[in-house]
C-alpha cells in the first residue's frame, strides 16, 4: 500500500495513550521549562533513538519503564493542554478522524495538580484540536492496575462523561495483576450505565481476557491479541475454544496494536501477528497505534506495515476502519454519521481518484 493513500484514507483510533505519543521535541521542551531533569539526553535525534530502542526489548514491564520520562514533563496544567492539543493535531495530519486516546490522571500530580484539573487541562487541549482540525477527540480514563485508586479514577470518568470522557480502563503491568483485583471499580461503572474497556490479553493469556468479560463486563480489550492461545489451527482449518468462539460471537473489539506487540515481545515481527487469522476468522478486529513516541509508528504506519505482512488493502483498511467506529464508546448517531459522511465517502473518493 502506497503510504500518501494510507495516511488519505480517513482511519478511526481506539487504542493510544497520551503519554506515549508526544513530540520528541516537546518533550525536550517541557522538561528544560519545568526543570525535569531525568532525561537521558536533551539532543532530540538521540532522545528518539532511546525512546525506540527502550520499547523494543521484547518485555511490558520494560516498555512500560520508558514512560517515566514523558509522565515527568506533563505534571503541569499547561504542558497536558500542549500535550493533548499536538496529540490531536498529528493524529488529525495522518488522517484520523476519530480518536479515543487515553491517560492515567493518577500519574499527573506530583506538581500538585487535583485529578478534575488535569482532566480539564487535557480536555482543553483536545478542544482546541477539535476546533482547528477535521478530528473528533473523546477521552479514556486508566487507572493503574499496580495501583488502588481505580475506584476513585472510575467515579471520576463518570464525573466527567458529558464533557468528553467516553469509557474507564485499567493500565499498566499484566502479570500478577488481575482485572478482577478492580473488580468494585467496573461494577459502579457498570451499574452507572458507562464503558469500560480492559488492557487484557497482551502480556498474559486467556485467564485475563475471561476476567476482563465474565467479571468485569468489558465492552472492548485492549489489545486482546492473546485470544489466539485459545484458537488451535489444524489441517482442517480453525478451531475455537469456549472463549475465543464467545468473543467473536458477541462481536467483542480487539483493540489490536500490531507495532506495540512486537516491541513488547507477543510476536516477533508483524508478519508473525495474529492480526491475519484473526481478520481472516472475522473477529471485530480493530488497528490502533498504543503509543506513537516509544513505538515508532503512527496509524497509516500500521496500515502500510499490514499491507506488505498480510498483502491487505483498501477494502481490508475500510472493514478495520468501519469495525473501530461501530466499536467507538461515542453515542450511535455520531458513530453512524462519521460512518456514513466521513469514511465511506474518504474510501470512495481515494478508490475514484486511483
Amino acid at each position: 500500500m502506497n503510504p500518501a493513500i494510507a495516511q488519505q484514507a480517513p482511519k478511526v483510533l481506539l487504542h493510544d495513550h497520551l503519554d506515549g505519543g508526544l513530540r520528541i521535541a516537546t518533550v525536550v521542551e517541557l522538561a528544560s521549562e519545568y526543570g525535569y531533569r531525568a532525561l537521558p539526553t536533551t539532543n532530540s535525534h538521540d532522545l528518539q533513538v532511546w525512546f525506540n530502542r527502550g520499547a523494543k526489548r521484547n518485555d511490558l514491564v520494560l516498555y512500560l519503564e520508558t514512560f517515566a520520562h514523558t509522565v515527568g514533563v506533563m505534571q503541569h496544567a499547561d504542558a497536558l493542554e500542549r500535550v493533548a492539543y499536538e496529540c490531536g493535531a498529528d493524529l488529525a495530519t495522518d488522517g484520523v478522524v476519530y480518536a479515543e486516546i487515553r491517560f492515567a490522571p493518577e500519574l499527573h500530580r506530583e506538581a500538585g495538580l487535583e485529578l478534575d484539573e488535569v482532566v480539564a487541562a487535557a480536555l482543553r487541549g483536545f478542544g482546541r484540536a477539535e476546533s482547528e482540525f477535521p478530528i473528533r477527540i473523546r477521552v479514556i480514563l486508566s487507572a493503574m492496575r499496580t495501583a488502588a485508586h481505580s475506584l476513585d479514577i472510575a467515579h471520576l470518568a463518570v464525573k466527567w462523561r458529558d464533557a468528553g470522557v467516553v469509557g474507564f480502563d485499567i493500565a499498566g503491568a499484566e502479570a500478577g495483576h488481575p482485572p478482577s483485583r478492580h473488580l468494585d471499580a467496573f461494577q459502579y461503572v457498570m451499574r452507572e450505565n458507562f464503558h469500560s474497556t480492559i488492557h487484557a490479553g497482551e502480556a498474559f493469556g486467556i485467564p485475563s481476557i475471561w476476567e476482563a468479560l465474565q467479571y468485569c463486563g468489558a465492552a472492548r480489550l485492549g489489545h486482546g491479541v492473546r485470544i489466539i492461545d485459545d484458537i488451535h489451527v489444524g489441517d482442517n482449518g480453525a478451531e475455537l475454544g469456549r472463549l475465543a468462539q464467545y468473543v467473536r460471537d458477541r462481536r467483542v473489539p480487539l483493540e489490536l496494536c500490531p507495532t506495540s506487540n512486537v516491541n513488547t515481545g507477543v510476536c516477533a515481527t508483524i508478519a508473525d501477528h495474529p492480526i491475519g487469522l484473526l481478520r481472516e476468522l472475522r473477529f471485530r478486529v480493530t488497528v490502533n497505534t498504543d503509543n506513537r513516541l516509544m513505538s515508532d509508528t503512527s496509524m497509516s504506519n500500521e496500515f502500510v506495515s499490514l499491507a506488505d505482512a498480510f498483502h491487505f488493502d483498501l477494502d481490508d483498511m475500510q472493514w478495520l476502519t468501519i469495525n473501530a467506529m461501530k466499536s467507538a464508546f461515542i453515542e450511535f448517531p455520531e458513530r453512524l454519521r462519521i460512518i456514513n459522511d466521513i469514511i465511506k465517502p474518504g474510501y470512495a473518493r481515494i478508490r475514484n481518484d486511483h
